[in-house]
């Protein structure tokens, strides 16, 4: 009948009242977009998937180096890796649960539970048997891919077409929905690492003495690898399950070569991974290539460009750039207050 509306699943319904401010920011973001459009006729800026692809790629740009400069100073820089697989799993959980009972979510809301779940057990691994990062994050990478697959196969006639935008990332799939979810984990993500700070960074440096100072180090652990869940699932928007990881350590790495300290490293990592973003798309855009090569190309040559500055600053006399494991361990040390 012309007047019968087709239902909107429950699920749906709540999620979307629950981002409606988030929603609002969209909006206001694209009106300022068309506005710069109009304004300056880049052609890049005309159209509305451009204007989220833009917004998720600045939030990312911020998020992915502030998690990874952490992340790089604990030597857990491959857990990224680890989580977009299992992210890709909680991809497939979605899709799956979709296409059977049509559960009515969006599969990144099924990837954010899943990448946080995959994060603690990781943790958990490491805390039990005694096992070294590196083989916790093995374990949970293979079997977040191996779930992946087998939910993939099981109804592969319904999900595999729909699979490669989550495997490599598409700037026209950046959905309303999928963008104000980024939104929620960025605001979360920023608020978080802004209260505990201080406690991030002296856990990071020196577990021994955090222990003995009081602070619940296992707690702050899971944290972090939770955060980088976050982050992962975020970025695997444009970046694909395939290349989310490099913008956790590849910003951070070109900043490490060219910083002197902590919070320099994270401002310098931030810009790094601003440009990349914002070259990488436009660039991708106008070549009619997939995003997610062409901006970790462009942070890899910018890292590349930091080495080489790092270099010179060095052979001119100036002082030598610190090692990626130093700080001042005055950043480090949480205030009394």
């Amino acid at each position: 009948m012309s007047g019968t509306v087709a239902p909107v699943p429950l699920q749906a319904s709540a999620l979307d009242t629950a981002l409606a401010p988030f929603y609002w920011i969209l909006e206001v973001w694209s009106g300022l977009m068309t506005e710069l459009y109009n304004a300056t006729g880049i052609e890049i800026l005309q159209y509305a998937f451009m204007h989220r692809a833009l917004l998720v790629g600045l939030c990312i740009g911020v998020m992915a180096p502030l998690i990874g400069t952490f992340l790089v100073h604990r030597q857990l820089a491959l857990i990224g890796d680890a989580l977009a697989h299992t992210a890709f799993a909680g991809v497939a959980v979605g899709l799956f649960l979709n296409a059977t009972i049509d559960f009515g979510v969006t599969p990144y809301l099924t990837a954010v539970v899943v990448a946080m779940i995959s994060a603690l057990f990781i943790e958990l691994i490491s805390e039990v048997t005694d096992a070294y990062n590196d083989v916790s994050m093995a374990i949970v990478l293979s079997t977040g891919f191996a779930l992946g697959t087998t939910l993939i196969s099981i109804n592969a006639g319904g999900l595999a077409v729909g699979v490669d935008q989550y495997l490599f990332g598409n700037l026209s799939t950046v959905t309303s929905q999928s963008a104000a979810l980024l939104l929620v984990l960025f605001a979360i993500i920023v608020a978080v690492v802004g209260i505990t700070r201080n406690q991030l960074l002296y856990v990071t440096f020196d577990q021994t003495a955090a222990e003995v100072s009081g602070l619940p180090v296992k707690w702050y652990n899971r944290v972090v690898v939770m955060l980088t869940a976050m982050v992962v699932v975020g970025a695997m928007q444009i970046m694909g399950v395939i290349l989310v990881a490099a913008m956790l350590v590849v910003p951070v790495a070109g900043a490490s070569q060219v910083s002197r300290s902590f919070n320099e490293s994270i401002l310098v990592s931030i810009v790094l991974a601003e440009i990349a973003v914002l070259a990488g798309i436009g660039i991708s855009y106008y070549a009619g290539t997939i995003a997610g090569g062409v901006i970790v190309l462009t942070a890899v040559a910018i890292y590349v460009a930091a080495v080489v500055l790092g270099k010179l600053q060095t052979a001119f006399g100036e002082e030598e750039t610190p090692e990626m494991g130093s700080i001042d361990m005055g950043e480090a040390r949480p205030s009394d207050d």
